[in-house]
């Protein structure tokens, strides 16, 4: 009786927390940059496996790097007690991983006399100062303890041909004496992200906690890491091996590739490999085309559970989560878990009695699904706002699921959730701060376009909304393509900070984002701009007739990435706009082709390579069209950016300063792909914000209808 009146009350609090949390806030002042900045940033929780507690990451962002900070904080689950802080240093702490016994955890960090990323075990039990346990050359990453908790496995890179870290400190110096200055390259690719490749590779490396062993490199010396092809999966800041310890203690399954030397003409793929915890040559446990990353064992001997990606030579396809029988360094055949729901998966766990749980996108949410042994995935229950991220969940009998959980209106706070019943928090950071702001809660609305496809879009109202009035329609393109807008409180476009001086914002998830299936994610295969513009354009049209307040002589578009091709595109396509803002677009098809670090799929999503003549390479190609750019146009980028390289906004940039049309072309020297730092930020919004009001004349809303 006793515990049925515990969940009850648990109950009763999770859907208060709940409405609490999805209830429109009270009326408060506009968003600026500085609230939107220094908004604290939550990171995903760690449950222990016990369920009782967990970490998770809180980040103190600030204007000025050296008033930034970030640090570990340790919250129960049962929400009786406010978190507390772990640790108080300048640098940050990531991986966390707990003990089998939750008595400890280990994590890597740079602390004071580190010149590289260390990994370091905090006694939670016995308190004190977190040791560090690692002294790898270049670093250490990725914890794992071992099931009894007497070694941690963890991840680190290493120079070709170094068997311990007294080799790859000479191989290091080796390259930093060199006399001349090059990067010389064989294979391919040479760049990610923000950076040049080398030669540099990750190891998985097991060191005892328990003597003063030296760390054992597990592929030292193995045919795996000698082939051309060998890498980890990528990841934009590095590359990494997803290791997890098998139940009995005596190896590790990972993933790996040995086809990455073929990306240039073809898809890779990543395998899962056991190697014992002594070392030897890693044995293959999956082979093919397809992919199989994140490896996990479920409780009570119910076998290998990993994220499974299809390759059927399409430019998308969704990942879902597979088990797999798995005995003595061998796995068996395995069964996809989550077809039924066709949707991909972002994160999951696995209950001792083999539910699965999982985070998928869905129409602009992001929200729980479940799988129970031997059923079909389902959503676990009904969700109308919100996203929920990082899911974790317990391996006890009565599984505990945490996550962070955000909506446009809401900063991400960590909440416990109620097996789809709603979600109790945990946190309030942000709490106090968002409710003084004045955030209107997104609006939904589907339509059907020309060519017979439903879409999905969602609105945005700017602060103090008058429906009597006429507001000027921004129109915001989200990049990927294979991503979708969410309902959640955005950094990089945050819709209430550009609706704020009087616009209402327009996101339409066109052809090609997920959240709505892996034929929709594929359906702009061989039409790469011109048909999810179109799309984005009828979802505007849609707008302006559906709403009266929408005045639709006045229209900007914006966007980053794939957003940033579109508002290309558009600026070749059409007139409709006002004003047109890109950051990071594509100029044409090859140039993006042959300049940035994704490049295979790029030919599928045409049809072949640029010497093919496919007409799309042309004909999809926004400087092809260049004779017709007239509209104002603002564009940004970032000086480190390699996956789309400035070459390509400095051929817009060009065009349109050849055909005489009013642009304005701001670099960011520090940034890469996103602009990161603060000032950077906050420079960009205020030339954005400067930008639309000289084309959509906000004031003008003030006019009744």
């Amino acid at each position: 009786m006793l515990n049925i009146l515990r969940l009850s009350l648990c109950a009763l609090a999770c859907a208060a927390a709940t409405a609490a949390l999805a209830a429109e806030p009270a009326p408060g002042h506009r968003l600026n940059h500085a609230d939107l900045w220094l908004l604290k940033r939550v990171g995903a929780p760690v449950l222990s496996p016990d369920g009782e507690r967990a970490v998770f990451n809180l980040s103190e962002p600030a204007y000025a790097a050296k008033d930034a900070g970030s640090d570990l904080w340790l919250v129960a689950t049962d929400g009786h007690s406010a978190a507390r802080q772990l640790t108080h240093t300048h640098s940050p702490e990531s991986g966390v991983a707990f003990s089998p016994d939750g008595s400890r955890i280990a994590f890597s960090a740079r602390r004071d006399g580190d010149t590289e990323e260390q990994i370091y075990v905090l006694d939670l039990a016995g308190g004190g100062e977190a040791l560090r346990v690692s002294s790898a050359a270049l670093g250490a990453r990725s914890p794992r303890f071992s099931p009894d908790g007497q070694s941690i496995a963890f991840e680190a890179e290493v120079w070709p041909g170094a068997r311990d870290d007294a080799d790859n400190r000479r191989l290091a110096k080796e390259r930093a004496d060199r006399p001349y200055a090059a990067r010389v390259y064989d294979s391919f690719p040479v760049r990610r992200w923000d950076h040049w490749l080398d030669e540099r590779q990750v190891h998985l490396f097991v060191q005892p906690l328990n003597s003063t062993a030296q760390a054992l490199d597990l592929l030292a010396g193995s045919a795996l890491t000698a082939h051309s092809g060998y890498s980890g999966r990528s990841e934009d800041d590095g590359v990494t091996l997803d290791a997890t310890w098998t139940p009995d203690g005596l190896g590790l399954v990972f993933n790996a590739s040995i086809d990455q030397d073929q990306a240039a003409h073809a898809f890779t793929s990543l395998q899962l490999w056991y190697v014992a915890s002594s070392g030897g040559e890693p044995l293959a446990l999956t082979g093919g085309a397809d992919s199989w990353a994140s490896p996990r064992f479920g409780g009570e001997g119910r076998g290998l559970y990993a994220e499974h990606t299809r390759q059927e030579g399409r430019i998308y396809s969704s990942t879902r989560v597979a088990s797999m029988p798995f005995t003595a360094g061998h796995a068996g055949t395995a069964q996809d878990l989550t077809d039924a729901v066709d949707r991909s998966v972002t994160s999951w766990g696995v209950a001792s009695d083999g539910t699965l749980w999982f985070l998928a996108e869905n129409a602009g949410l992001e929200q729980l699904y479940t799988a129970p042994a031997g059923k079909p995935a389902r959503p676990a229950g009904p969700q109308t706002a919100g996203t929920y991220t990082a899911l974790s969940v317990s391996k006890g009998p009565h599984p505990v699921l945490l996550a962070r959980w955000e909506s446009a209106v809401h900063p991400a706070e960590v909440v416990r959730l109620d097996a789809g019943h709603g979600h109790s928090a945990l946190t309030a950071f942000n709490t106090a701060a968002s409710s003084a702001l004045a955030l209107p809660k997104v609006e939904h609305f589907w339509f059907r376009s020309s060519r017979g496809r439903d879409l999905h879009s969602m609105l945005v109202k700017p602060p103090g909304f008058d429906p009597s009035r006429h507001y000027p329609l921004l129109v915001l393109m989200h990049g990927g393509p294979h991503t979708m807008w969410r309902d959640a409180f955005g950094l990089r476009w945050n819709y209430h900070l550009l609706a704020a001086p009087g616009y209402v914002v327009l996101l339409t998830n066109y052809s090609g984002s997920t959240g709505y299936g892996e034929a929709f994610a594929r359906a702009i295969e061989r039409d790469p701009l011109a048909g999810p513009a179109d799309e984005i354009n009828e979802a505007a049209d849609e707008a302006i007739r559906r709403y009266g307040f929408i005045d639709g002589t006045r229209q900007c578009a914006a966007g980053a990435s794939y957003g940033g091709h579109l508002a290309n595109w558009m600026q070749a396509s059409t007139h409709r706009y006002q004003c047109l803002v890109g950051h990071a677009g594509l100029a044409t098809l090859e140039t993006q082709w042959g300049t940035s670090d994704g490049v295979y799929h790029r030919e599928v999503m045409v049809g072949g390579p640029p010497w093919d003549g496919a007409p799309l390479w042309r004909e999809q190609s926004p400087l092809a069209h260049a004779g017709q750019f007239a509209t104002p146009m603002l564009l940004t980028v970032g000086e480190h950016d390699f996956r789309v390289p400035l070459n390509n906004t400095l051929e817009m940039w060009t065009a349109l300063k050849r055909q005489q049309v009013p642009s304005r072309l701001i670099v960011f020297p520090e940034a890469n792909h996103w602009i990161l730092r603060g000032e950077d930020s906050r420079y960009f919004y205020s030339e954005v914000a400067a930008w639309l009001a000289r084309y959509l004349r906000p004031d003008e809303a003030a006019a009744p209808h």
